[in-house]
């Protein structure tokens, strides 16, 4: 699966999160570029990413800062080390 995410770094926020199949990456690709455009054109500096994982539950594991404020991050990663 293919994941798009538009990201407010310094607000920690998820803005835009969707999914596309392996077989949409075309169409993945055209959606976060006509994002960045015109969040760029508008003045608005957000991260915007195209993720690959085969399942949801797979990037929330490796892209948790996404996800998760950074006391949820920190919590998960103590309870990891016991």
């Amino acid at each position: 699966m293919i994941f798009l995410i538009e990201y407010n770094r310094p607000e920690g926020r998820l803005v835009t999160f969707e999914r596309f199949t392996d077989s949409e990456r075309l169409k993945a690709q055209n959606v976060r570029l006509d994002l960045e455009l015109d969040l760029n054109r508008r003045g608005v500096a957000h991260e915007v990413v195209l993720l690959e994982a085969a399942s949801e539950d797979g990037l929330h594991r490796t892209h948790r800062r996404y996800f998760e404020d950074l006391r949820q991050i920190l919590e998960s990663a103590i309870a990891d080390h016991k």
